[in-house]
């Protein structure tokens, strides 16, 4: 599906700075007359959830509660709080449920209550199951959604993983934008469940760069959070031949095309050490409520 580019090895010179207008939103506490430079985000929410059976069978995966709320909406709130302009989720297995929990927008509260103000973050859906009777994968349903993105530079996170203390911070967006890479990705110490990880970390570049190391090596790899900024023109030619907005409904995953720009030195990356939790079992799912209850 990715056809390897013919030489483009300097991914900075290659990509000039892309800056968007300003966005007029408050900041993280939501204080008026402040101003961010923050992106819009796509949140994946299409899966199955097979593992997480019997517990999915009538609820999607990302509305299942870790400490007391639904999982996604953990992602929504802190996407809300740094001031995004707009999320984007994506939708198959049980795809109403999510729209009707979510609704159009996320409203916060501003911190002094006696003003009465609220900041509101808009909400809108990409129903893969509607359109297209199933779910099209990671860099499918991205594809398919970047019509909704309608930004160079966007985010991408996961809908079924725990990451609490993560921040979208604004400075990041910039300095990915500046740098003319592809990608951005941040990287987690790797779980039980993953031990052979998934990319390298090579520290001497500048940017930080993402490796594409094979499993048999013996330098270090990192588990992929699922959290990324990412380019537009990843979902394009030559890096990926899927039309714009992906009207056939072209299932295909992100890993291939992140392989191929790490190839070309296009993916910085940085280590995440905070709370990370893929909540792709019911045991880790109750793990999460156990030690929330304890700490309690």
């Amino acid at each position: 599906m990715v056809d390897k580019p013919d030489n483009r090895n300097d991914c900075t010179l290659r990509y000039p700075m892309h800056m968007s207008n300003e966005i007029t939103l408050q900041d993280h506490n939501w204080s008026s007359g402040q101003r961010c430079l923050n992106a819009p985000a796509m949140l994946l929410a299409a899966g199955r959830g097979e593992r997480m059976r019997p517990l999915t069978d009538s609820v999607p995966k990302p509305l299942l509660k870790v400490r007391g709320k639904p999982l996604m909406l953990w992602h929504a709130e802190a996407l809300a709080k740094a001031g995004c302009p707009k999320v984007v989720v994506n939708t198959a297995w049980l795809g109403q449920q999510i729209e009707q929990t979510m609704g159009n927008a996320l409203v916060l509260k501003q911190n002094e209550p006696q003003s009465g103000k609220a900041a509101s973050m808009p909400i809108a859906y990409s129903h893969e199951a509607i359109d297209f009777g199933r779910a099209l994968e990671t860099a499918g349903g991205i594809a398919r959604a970047l019509p909704l993105l309608a930004d160079e530079v966007f985010w991408v996170v996961a809908g079924d993983v725990f990451m609490p203390g993560f921040t979208f911070d604004s400075k990041s967006v910039t300095q990915f934008k500046q740098s003319g890479m592809l990608a951005h990705i941040w990287l987690v110490p790797n779980p039980e469940h993953n031990l052979k990880g998934d990319f390298g970390l090579d520290l001497n570049a500048l940017p930080p760069l993402a490796q594409n190391l094979t499993e048999d090596t013996t330098l270090p790899r990192y588990t992929y959070s699922t959290i990324g900024l990412y380019r537009k023109e990843l979902f394009s030619v030559p890096w990926c031949d899927i039309e714009p907005g992906n009207p056939k409904g072209v299932s295909a995953l992100l890993a291939p095309l992140l392989r191929a720009a790490m190839r070309d030195g296009c993916v910085s990356a940085e280590l995440y050490d905070g709370e990370w939790t893929d909540v792709g079992t019911p045991e880790r799912l109750a793990k999460l409520n156990v030690d929330n209850s304890e700490m309690n």
